[in-house]
């Protein structure tokens, strides 16, 4: 049996490449789920339960792009920010699970104490893309 270091499909990705492909298909499966919800969820879902279906959908692409632009950033800069980038990313990535899952799982009627875990994915979200910004921002005023 293969161990996980060498699984791509349980290994978390290690360089840009691999946040930008999860990214991408992130991405594209938040352009599926759209697709899904505006034409086959119209019908049984209420206009509140279809809107936190969008929300969850909007939020998995939003952060999708920006696990492609992380993965970007570590492909291009240099090897002392590497790190930081990866735990931004790491922090976006817990944030979708948590946050769009959760919508989805709401969404579904799906047990109640999935609501209190939406704002702990927010707080993933605002962590990841803070640790972006304070990382960037030190790293500029060193080349500057």
């Amino acid at each position: 049996m293969e161990n996980s270091e060498n699984n791509p499909i349980v290994s978390p990705p290690r360089n840009g490449l691999g946040w930008v492909s999860l990214g991408a298909g992130l991405a594209g499966l938040s352009v599926m789920l759209g697709a899904f919800g505006a034409h086959s969820l119209k019908a049984l879902l209420t206009e509140k339960k279809l809107a936190t279906f969008r929300t969850a959908t909007d939020y998995l692409g939003y952060h999708g792009l920006s696990l492609i632009a992380i993965g970007i950033l570590i492909l291009v800069l240099n090897e002392e920010l590497r790190t930081k980038l990866q735990r931004s990313a790491q922090w976006i990535s817990v944030g979708i699970i948590l946050f769009s899952g959760s919508l989805y799982v709401l969404t579904f009627d799906g047990p109640r104490f999935f609501g209190p875990i939406t704002p702990l994915g927010g707080l993933c979200f605002m962590i990841g893309w803070f640790t972006l910004a304070i990382s960037l921002f030190k790293y500029s005023r060193t080349r500057a």
